[in-house]
């Protein structure tokens, strides 16, 4: 969110799409300064996803790599991949599981847009929330293996990693929610929508108390994860466009809301069979974390909840109002404009839960 939601630049290429080419030359320039060992020609394709952040492949005869880079034009929200090429690399020296970082570029007359370049991580993408892939035995370790990178996230400290200054601090919940009630409101295009504008009213006066900073992904989902090929264990989190310091249970819920997420939308568990699959329930996944965070328990947990599916609601209100003006760069990007409805009912409905 992002909006991010680009977990979709790291499953199949295709050839680049009519209008965001790359320089092939200025590629090869730039690599030859910047990568080690690179020599020789490259292939470039475009991965499918990527609509908020144009995505591409860079194949060399020895190795592959991964080129994000801001879209052409006005941009609103999000797109910010210098804040990714950041994070991921102070991430990468601290053994956390993130791709490597080559190089950020900001010299707009290389490829238009500023940009940067990581290793491609070679593994598996679950789309699938309930990893109907793996055997019934190894199932519950592919959910362990989430709950404990996200917990190894939120024990990091943003101080002691230089990253005071990567977000504010405090406050979180009061600023994300007039955050994206502005981005929502401030895009009339895109239309509005009765619940929208509910949870905009409800949720500043309910916001749980207690306050903390962390590092938060911001869109911690299984198929935002590359897994080893064979085993339950996370080679690389993607998609750090949303990333800052917030609070570390909004990180989570968002996260743990696949157990009342649609899987027609994102990577979502609802009326799916948790028992017969052998998949931990949300009070288990949700102890697990705090088991591993030294908590007791998660007072309030609707309200998180709420927040999320209204934050992420207000998400795809932007890639609707990017798909109206014609900036969207994902074939996905009218499908996510569809389903805002959706989130924002599903929001209310989360909402009305805490009452």
């Amino acid at each position: 969110m992002m909006t991010s939601l680009n977990a979709q630049a790291n499953t199949g290429v295709a050839a680049v799409r009519a209008g965001m080419e790359l320089n092939k030359h200025a590629v090869i320039e730039w690599m030859r300064a910047h990568v080690s060992d690179f020599s020789g020609d490259i292939e470039i394709s475009q991965f499918k996803g990527g609509q908020s952040v144009p995505t591409y492949q860079i194949k060399t005869p020895d190795a592959s790599y991964v080129l994000r880079k801001k879209p052409n034009g006005a941009l609103k929200g999000a797109h910010a991949v210098e804040r990714e090429a950041r994070i991921q690399t102070t991430l990468y020296q601290t053994g956390f599981p993130v791709a490597k970082i080559h190089g950020l570029c900001t010299d707009t007359s290389i490829l238009g847009t500023e940009f940067y370049l990581m290793d491609k991580v070679e593994g598996r993408i679950f789309w699938d929330a309930s990893f109907a892939e793996v055997s019934l035995q190894q199932r519950p370790l592919y959910f362990d293996a989430m709950n404990q990178t996200i917990a190894k996230l939120h024990s990091l400290d943003p101080i002691a990693l230089k990253l005071e200054d990567y977000g504010k601090s405090g406050n979180y919940f009061e600023r994300q929610i007039a955050r994206w009630s502005k981005q929502y409101l401030n895009d009339p295009e895109a239309g509005h929508d009765s619940n929208m504008d509910m949870l905009i009213e409800w949720l500043p006066k309910h916001i749980p108390q207690g306050d903390e900073t962390r590092i938060v992904h911001g869109d911690f989902r299984c198929d935002n994860m590359i897994f080893h090929p064979t085993e339950p264990k996370i080679l690389a989190v993607l998609d750090w466009e949303l990333s800052t310091l917030g609070h570390p249970l909004a990180d989570f819920a968002y996260h743990a809301m696949m157990y009342q997420m649609p899987p027609d939308i994102v990577a979502g568990l609802v009326d799916t069979d948790i028992e017969a699959m052998n998949i931990p329930t949300e009070q288990e996944y949700i102890e697990s974390y705090c088991a591993r965070t030294g908590r007791q328990s998660i007072s309030q947990w609707k309200f998180y909840v709420a927040f999320n599916f209204f934050r992420l609601a207000a998400i795809f209100h932007g890639i609707k109002g990017r798909v109206i003006r014609g900036s969207a760069a994902s074939i996905h990007a009218q499908e996510r404009a569809k389903s805002f409805p959706i989130l924002a009912r599903l929001a209310r409905e989360a909402m009305e839960a805490c009452q």
